[in-house]
Order: structure tokens, then sequence, then C-alpha cells
């Protein structure tokens, strides 16, 4: 098969175009990338203040992934004092919600967030501005509560016009309080084993800082 020199022309203005605009999107990517991570970062930070009792410890840098899952622990002079991780709710009204769930290392729950959701405006989304509601999940655990919305026989409340989210959002709950009861010794284990790490190089920065 022949190309004429017009076609050759066009093939070739095409070819720059394209890679012209590959360019541009890697350049792009490279400019937004650090940016994005760092506002990502910044979120997470917020987030876990929410659900997390003051401590003295960065949980992002102190972050181990057990079955699958980030956990971010709470130290208060070393000692666990609570821990969180994201649990998804799949089955929302318009989709998937993502949830922070803070616990007690016994099992309760201190707090939750939600820190993605595309639940429909004035109805689904008081997940996010029915604080009350949030704190109806504070001291809860998989013993002392039914862990259904009221019109499942629960004890947890629905929104008027809108059961789908609340019932998803208590599901998810309910399975970070179970994923925790299932992995507890694989993630103190784990949490235990990060903060010997972090003591023994403490003392050795210590042992070099004095030489």
């Amino acid at each position: 098969m022949r190309f004429d020199r017009e076609q050759l022309r066009m093939v070739f203005a095409l070819f720059v175009v394209a890679a012209i605009a590959a360019i541009l999107l890697g350049l792009t990517d490279m400019l937004t990338r650090e940016p994005i991570a760092e506002a990502q970062k910044q979120a997470l930070h917020r987030a876990l203040e929410q659900v997390l009792p003051a401590h003295g410890n960065d949980p992002q840098a102190q972050v181990v992934n057990v079955a699958g899952t980030a956990i971010y622990p709470a130290r208060v002079h070393g000692a666990l004092a609570a821990l969180a991780w994201e649990v998804i709710a799949p089955d929302g009204y318009s989709g998937r919600i993502r949830i922070l769930v803070g616990v007690h290392p016994d099992g309760h729950v201190l707090a939750i967030r939600i820190t993605d959701h595309k639940e429909t405006p004035g109805l689904g989304d008081g997940i996010v501005g029915n604080q009350p509601w949030l704190d109806s999940f504070r001291d809860r655990s998989l013993d002392n509560v039914r862990w259904q919305v009221k019109k499942d026989g629960g004890d947890f409340d629905q929104f008027t016009g809108a059961t789908i989210t609340p019932r998803a959002v208590v599901r998810a709950v309910k399975a970070a309080l179970l994923f925790y009861r299932h992995n507890r010794a694989a993630i103190v284990a784990r949490l235990n084993g990060e903060a010997k790490a972090l003591q023994t190089a403490g003392s050795n920065g210590s042992e070099g800082g004095d030489e």
C-alpha cells in the first residue's frame, strides 16, 4: 500500500499532535502528583484527628498493614491508646461510602467520620452533617448494641426519607468491628512490634548522639 505526500503529511501531523498531548499529560501528572498527594495526606490527618483521642505520635508515619487494611495507631507515652482504619460501605444509595472508624483497643467505637460519598444532598448526606447521628456510634461495640437501623429492629436512627444510606453505614461500621475482632491478635502484634522497633531506633539514635 502506497501513501501519497498529502497522506504522509496528515499521518505526521497526527503523530506530532499525539506526541505533544502525551508530553503535556505527562507534565501535568508530574506537576500535580505531589500537591494531590499532600492534599490527601492533610485530609487524612484531619479525619484521624477527629476519630482518635489526643496522642503524641504521627499515625500516618506509624501505619501498619494487616489483612490488606491500613491501621493507624494513636499512642500516648508509647502505649497504644486507639487505632483507626477505613472501611467501605459498598451499598450506599448512590454508590460507595468511605468511613474512617476510630476504635479503642478493647473494641468499642470512639468515633466515625465519612471521608467520601455521593449520597443525595438533603437526604443521604446527613451521614456527614448530622453530628448527633455520628455521635450515636460512640462507645458502641459488637456486644452492646443491635447493629441495624430502627426500621430493621436495631438501635440506630434512620433519616426521614433516607433509610438505605444510614443502613449501609451501620453495616459497614459493624463490619469494621468484626474485622478487628477477627484480626485483633495480628493487629496488636504488628503494632507492638512497630513500637519496639521505634524504641530501639530511638535508643540507638540517642547512643549515637552521645558519642
